[in-house]
């Protein structure tokens, strides 16, 4: 008589029956989508409890019992350390809870994780249960995020361009013309140096996207800085100024470089101001703006005032953005959906495409151990002001705005060409190693965000690399 049941139908038989038993117990345990009786933020703040977020992403995480279990203890604690390192959730949960405005950059950076499926991670869900991201999940997160960019940003966009993380630049409004006219002027003012030979503008030439292209900026003396100088267009929309944060306004931003023994040296604004005070004609020009007259304050008001002017809307993407379906070519379009296919618009969002967070450099791989020189203490990032260890190389995500045009890249200048950029950034922040075809595409979607400055489109004259190779052979010497 022939044997059914033999050890490998049981067998077969046993995991088939295991297999359903784990199915119901999924089904069972996954919860529903939060109620649409509860607000917006209510629901997203339910999804974001479901799924475990503050368990990894918040400084303080409590750790689940089984960290504490031989060898995939271990595990779970590097997965903590490094969720958190990666993003702290905690000022998101906090705004959802008290109803205030998030940070564009959390909302960007958990629409895209529930989007994508990508959070929670599977090693995550298999031990809790109903934390998995969903469709329904993401509709949920979808619509929050575009209610939310419609309300912050209020600039009109219209349709499904209403979702976009990125959005265009407005002109300037609410500008003190005669205060913008003496901030020119001071911004040129070589009087603000020790010696009278640099300006504001000797490092950041309007002509040249803001920038001087070299890797480090060239001081009184030709003393070299140790960092690379940001474009000042379009600096209105930095949250914080400088590469480590160190100060808010663009008025505290114009204060410092006067005063800085590299770059104009001058020993106190007392000393600025002296000289200033022996022009007559300046003089009386300053006071008819400010009758208190020559301070401090006054100077750096007034470059303020200007540096606000610096702003480039009407580029080819802006026009895009704003309903022009012929603004962009399908390779630029492509390129932008690439920018958001491996998370570069989760940081590089806004008006500005950044500005608006810190972040790490070498999320993902480790930039500075690649990089194989020397680290500087400018390398260290926002922990040069906080001596936090998590800050350590976390900087302000510098904006794309005109990005065609300010090369050299990175805080330590060391890309030369938007192309070696852009698959370094993808490599060390996404951790993905994108092929010459995708990287061309980006880099002419990048190329679409050079704007104008007083209807101008902004050029730059500087030969390609020429200041680079300069300051090469400088460091080399």
């Amino acid at each position: 008589m022939k044997r059914f049941f033999t050890f490998k139908n049981l067998s077969i038989t046993l995991l088939l029956l295991v297999a359903g038993l784990c199915v119901v117990y999924f089904i069972t345990l996954t919860p529903p989508a939060p109620s649409k009786e509860l607000g917006e933020n209510q629901r997203v703040a339910a999804l974001l409890e479901q799924g475990g977020c503050m368990s990894c992403h918040s400084r303080d995480a409590e750790r689940p019992f089984y960290a504490e279990f031989p060898v995939i203890g271990k595990v779970v604690v590097a997965d903590i350390e490094e969720g958190y390192r990666a993003f702290d959730i905690e000022p998101l949960c906090n705004a959802l809870a008290e109803g205030a405005m998030p940070n564009p950059v959390d909302v960007a950076k958990v629409e895209k994780v529930i989007a994508d499926g990508s959070m929670p991670a599977a090693k995550y869900y298999l031990m809790h249960w109903g934390s998995q991201s969903t469709s329904a999940k993401a509709e949920i997160v979808e619509a929050w995020a575009t209610d939310f960019r419609t309300k912050y940003y209020n600039d009109g966009l219209v349709g499904a361009r209403a979702a976009e993380p990125v959005r265009p630049i407005a002109e300037a409004e609410g500008i003190d013309e005669r205060k913008v006219e003496l901030g020119y002027k001071l911004y040129h003012d070589t009087r603000l140096s020790v010696d009278n030979t640099v300006s504001c503008a000797t490092c950041h030439i309007l002509s040249a996207g803001g920038v001087d292209n070299h890797i480090y900026s060239h001081g009184v003396e030709e003393r070299m800085g140790g960092v690379n100088a940001p474009t000042v267009y379009n600096a209105v929309y930095n949250f914080v100024q400088f590469w480590d944060g160190r100060v808010k306004t663009l008025a505290e931003q114009a204060a410092g470089p006067p005063l800085n023994p590299v770059e104009m040296a001058s020993t106190s604004f007392d000393e600025i101001i002296a000289k200033l005070s022996e022009d007559a004609e300046f003089v009386a020009e300053f006071i008819a703006v400010y009758p208190d007259g020559i301070t401090e304050a006054n100077i750096t008001n007034a470059i303020e005032e200007f540096e606000r002017t610096l702003v480039t809307p009407n580029s080819q993407f802006d026009k895009w953005l704003r309903g022009d379906d012929t603004a962009l070519t399908a390779e630029e379009l492509h390129g932008y959906d690439l920018f958001k296919q491996y998370s570069c618009a989760t940081c590089h969002v806004g008006p500005n495409l950044g500005g608006m967070s810190y972040e790490l450099m070498g999320l993902r791989r480790h930039y500075f151990e690649a990089r194989g020189t020397e680290l500087t203490e400018e390398d260290n990032g926002r922990y040069k002001q906080t001596q936090e260890e998590r800050d350590r190389h976390r900087f302000k995500v510098p904006g794309l705005r005109n990005v065609e045009l300010t090369w050299p890249y990175y805080h330590d200048g060391t890309r030369s060409t938007l192309e070696e950029a852009v698959a370094d950034m993808a490599r060390y922040q996404s951790d993905v190693d994108i092929t010459e075809e995708e990287t061309a595409a980006i880099v002419s979607f990048l190329r679409t965000l050079t704007g104008e400055y007083k209807g101008e489109k902004l050029t730059n004259p500087n030969e390609y690399g020429v200041a680079l190779e300069a300051d090469y052979d400088h460091y080399n010497h």
